[in-house]
């Protein structure tokens, strides 16, 4: 990348510090990052993987002494004297002049109009490409102030800084979005507390905020606030060195999450397209029942509580056609056996009726008959 498209890029990050030892055992605890020399006198680097992304150094002695420790961040212009004039013209304060490094690179640390310190830095040579969202880069920036709307003038003006998407944080107010080439790279919003000065916040990337958080309090170190999820699903903690340089450290959001923005409809899809492309085979009637009964079982165990008088209604009615089938057989032998006397009398009222137009039974009576002419015969 050339010094002439590195406009309003964040390029640099370095902390000053009482105690750069200590400061560089803390970090490496909390971020993925190592420290080395940097080939210059007091001078320590930090290191994410192979990438150089920030320097350490014991604060100053003489008139800056007294300044509490902190990070400032480093801004690139193609231009470092331009921009300082610039700044000037703005409203802005010149903090250190412009001035080089040796074979590095030109910078000035400069105020915003509310009071905010950063630098500007010309490369030597042709910077580096911009961050790649690898853990233990610098990923966004975050600007806490007096006026957010007139400090985004003044670095739209500044670096070409564009106005992204504005948050409403209620009794917070404003979050506004800065962009650059289209990009988010960090925000503005106001600061609620008057004792606190406008300051320049940058977030490290982590890929488990809640650990990090962990390491940083176990380290020594102050949580500020978090581990808190916001917009976007990414996860932030502001924490604060046990030196008292702060900084923030930033879990992006899930992939899954990223992806599956409606879930529900997310599935209702894939199924129809398994639909259209296979349907599925039925399942055989045993496993069917099983399934069922399974289920059903499950669910009555889930619910905690006795089968409901519905789940025990087709055993009644089983039951209750047993016996109504019982009953029937039953009402059908007693009316065969009332039919039977009640033909038996039929015949006994018949025979009745011819006895008594005869006097006797028939067989009786021829027997009397002859019984009687024998005997007469015999006298």
């Amino acid at each position: 990348m050339s010094n002439a498209d590195i406009r309003g890029r964040f390029i640099w990050h370095e902390l000053m510090t009482t105690d750069p030892d200590a400061a560089g055992a803390f970090y490496s605890k909390v971020v993925p990052w190592k420290t080395q020399p940097s080939g210059m006198p007091s001078y320590t680097l930090w290191m994410a993987g192979k990438t150089q992304i920030g320097g350490l150094m014991a604060l100053p002695d003489g008139e800056d002494a007294g300044t509490p420790p902190h990070w400032i961040v480093y801004i690139a212009t193609p231009d470092v004297d331009a921009t300082v004039a610039e700044t000037e013209r703005l409203g802005g304060k010149v903090l250190k002049s412009a001035s080089d490094i040796p074979n590095t690179g030109r910078f000035a640390v400069l105020a915003d109009p509310q009071g905010a310190a950063f630098a500007v830095y010309t490369p030597a040579t042709a910077a580096p490409a911009g961050s790649s969202g690898s853990p233990g880069e610098f990923t966004w920036h975050e600007l806490a102030t007096t006026d957010y709307a007139a400090a985004l003038r003044f670095y739209g003006e500044l670096f070409g800084w564009g106005k992204g998407p504005a948050h409403d944080m209620g009794a917070l107010g404003i979050y506004q979005i800065i962009e650059r080439e289209g990009a988010q790279v960090g925000g503005v919003y106001n600061v609620q507390a008057p004792s606190t000065p406008p300051h320049w916040l940058s977030y490290v990337r982590v890929a488990d905020c809640a650990k990090a958080t962990a390491a940083a309090k176990a380290a020594g170190g102050r949580i500020l606030h978090g581990p808190q999820e916001v917009p976007g699903g990414s996860w932030v903690t502001m924490l604060m060195d046990p030196q008292g340089g702060a900084c923030a450290v930033v879990e992006p959001p899930k992939v899954e999450t990223a992806k599956a923005a409606s879930p529900r409809k997310a599935a209702a899809k894939g199924n129809a397209a398994a639909g259209k492309a296979q349907a599925p085979k039925p399942a055989p009637a045993p496993v069917k029942a099983a399934t069922k009964k399974v289920a059903r079982k499950a669910a009555k165990k889930a619910a905690g509580r006795k089968p409901t008088v519905a789940s025990r209604a087709p055993a009644k009615s089983k039951s209750a056609g047993r016996k109504k089938a019982a009953a029937k057989k039953t009402a059908g032998k007693k009316a065969v056996a009332k039919k039977r006397p009640a033909a038996k009398r039929a015949v006994a009222k018949s025979t009745r009726a011819k006895r008594g137009k005869s006097g006797s039974a028939p067989g009786k009576r021829a027997g009397g008959k002859s019984a009687r002419g024998k005997k007469a015969k015999r006298r």
